[in-house]
């Protein structure tokens, strides 16, 4: 390792990053990618922007998915929901799947990958508040033909998916209000507010979504949702309230929960 390089890690280090050797070589190929100013981007990220807005890709679920800054930044741990969603998918010929509250669209795009993988196919459509998001999600998303649309939840999907949907992502915010000051700083300070925010326990955005799917989703389709463990058991007896069957998975590699309503 050169002087540079190994200055580059002591910095990174300092600044907190675990894996700053393997952070060092991203950031020095971007820059011989781009021809970005390494010291710019090192910089950067001491002062905390997140990786993924400088290399401006996240791995995902063995995917390389562009994001952007204002651009909520899809978690390894989410790769569980994903996996989820591919066993209950293929029960479907051609199965319809919304990624709602998409972010970057890399929910819908793992799914479409990993079912492609295996000669199925799928019919997808993605919606998020965030134009920037928006803007993002259609750059990973148009290359399989689906389409992103802008607006707050259900409210900009084409009405002909009512009561269609049959496998509904909705990787929704779940962080309470007042943990938010807790995060690290590189997600409070850069992601939007909208996909970390779910309200005082976490739950808003969720309550609302399984208020809208019961008419969304066709008979028998599945809607699942991230949160975290102590979550788990509100979550499900808000499905069962509003008429879903509903279980939980969790992932211990992962360390994943997932819960899963269905629609009689």
């Amino acid at each position: 390792m050169s002087t540079e390089s190994t200055d580059l890690v002591v910095r990174l280090r300092a600044a907190g990053c675990v894996f700053a050797e393997e952070e060092a070589a991203l950031l020095a190929a971007a820059a011989a990618e781009t021809g970005a100013d390494l010291e710019r981007l090192v910089a950067q990220r001491v002062s905390g922007m997140p990786l993924e807005y400088l290399l401006g890709w996240a791995e995902f679920h063995g995917l390389r998915v562009a994001v952007a800054p204002g651009v909520f930044v899809p978690r390894q741990r989410t790769g569980f929901l994903v996996d989820e969603a591919a066993e209950l998918a293929r029960a479907h010929e051609r199965p319809v799947v919304v990624d709602l509250c998409c972010g970057s669209g890399a929910l819908g795009l793992a799914l479409a990958t990993t079912l492609a993988d295996a000669g199925l196919s799928i019919e997808l459509a993605a919606a998020d508040i965030e134009p920037a998001a928006v803007e993002c999600a259609r750059r990973n998303l148009a290359p399989i033909g689906a389409a992103v649309y802008e607006g707050d939840l259900f409210e900009p999907l084409p009405r002909e998916l009512r009561g269609c949907i049959d496998i509904l992502l909705a990787n929704t915010p779940y962080v309470p209000s007042e943990k938010i000051a807790q995060m690290p700083p590189e997600a409070r300070d850069y992601e939007p507010r909208s996909a970390l925010d779910g309200g005082p326990d976490g739950l808003d955005i969720f309550r609302r979504v399984v208020e809208a799917a019961e008419s969304w989703l066709a008979p028998g389709g599945h809607l699942l949702v991230e949160s975290s463990a102590a979550q788990a058991p509100t979550a499900t007896a808000v499905l069962i309230d509003h008429g879903f069957a509903a279980r939980t998975a969790e992932s211990e590699d992962f360390y994943a929960t997932v819960v899963i309503g269905t629609k009689p």
